[in-house]
């Protein structure tokens, strides 16, 4: 059951017939050496804390540790509350589960990194918007993770999910990726269109740069775990129409590794470009961690 390419896992998808959520289940038992028991109940678990990180800030509004956040995902829920959202319901929750989980991270609350901690604000905001609009029961969020998970594996083994070494693009377009390739089986769609929905993920968000302000996982990480939350969205309902990426989702993620390695490594999560070397930013840095004249 194990797999290094997306056109080998979708080679297995076709020959057990399962979707891809069970095959990346399978190949978790089989070579993690856990029984079925055991690997169920570790998915549900993240699922759980995945929940709570979504949640808890909209109640218990807490300052992070830097200080440059705090408090947007409750902005965001009044606004929806009082009917004013001009997102519509998914794509609103989307928007505020996103920015409640960067909100418990740099806060140092508990969170499950999907697949980092700067990118762990989109996969749970895709999963828990689509289960409360459409009311998916939990064994279908726990396949949307399966899935998400099997595109992160595809991504970690052929490209990179570090932002140090390939920029944003490898974080939040990499979290987009599972997320959109999640939402599309849960929403009934086959092996085939969950990877045209990452390729297009990917395109959508290739050349992304890593600027953290100050060097935090603060801004703009926060802002940016709504734009690929968004993006998940947006390719998941493209191929769910029949919508196909033009290029294939092995040959787009090895683009975004070259794309990646090509950025200059001001832009690759050292805070020396971008957001993170403008005036402003600067005075953020300073004013966090002193010693400016």
């Amino acid at each position: 059951m194990d797999f290094n390419t997306a056109e080998e896992m979708l080679a297995l998808c076709k020959k057990e017939n399962k979707p891809i959520s069970e095959i990346m289940r399978l190949r978790e038992i089989i070579y993690g050496e856990d029984d079925a028991q055991t690997v169920d109940a570790r998915m549900r678990k993240s699922l759980g804390i995945m929940r709570n990180s979504v949640h808890k800030p909209l109640n218990e509004i807490v300052r992070s540790m830097g200080g440059m956040i705090g408090g947007e995902a409750a902005k965001l829920e009044k606004r929806r509350a009082e009917g004013k959202s001009i997102c519509g319901n998914v794509l609103t929750k989307a928007l505020i589960y996103s920015q409640a989980v960067l909100e418990m991270n740099a806060s140092m609350g508990v969170i499950v990194a999907a697949p980092t901690a700067g990118s762990a604000g989109v996969v749970p905001s895709v999963l828990f918007a689509l289960e409360e609009e459409f009311d998916l029961s939990e064994d279908e969020l726990v396949k949307g993770l399966f899935t998400a998970g099997a595109i992160g594996c595809l991504l970690m083994k052929n490209a990179s999910v570090s932002g140090a070494e390939a920029g944003c693009q490898a974080e939040i377009g990499s979290a987009a990726a599972m997320a959109a390739a999640a939402a599309v089986e849960m929403m009934g769609g086959t092996p085939e269109q969950c990877l045209d929905a990452a390729a297009i993920t990917i395109g959508n968000m290739l050349g992304l740069v890593c600027d953290p302000i100050a060097g935090l996982v603060e801004m703009p990480c926060q802002s940016r775990n709504a734009a690929g939350a968004s993006n998940a969205l947006t390719s998941a309902e493209m191929a769910l129409a029949g919508i196909k990426s033009a290029v294939p989702f092995s040959e787009m993620s090895d683009a975004m590794y070259r794309v990646g390695k090509g950025l200059p490594a001001e832009l690759r999560e050292t805070a020396l470009g971008g957001c993170a070397a403008t005036p402003t930013g600067c005075e953020y840095k300073c004013k966090i961690f002193g010693g400016c004249k």
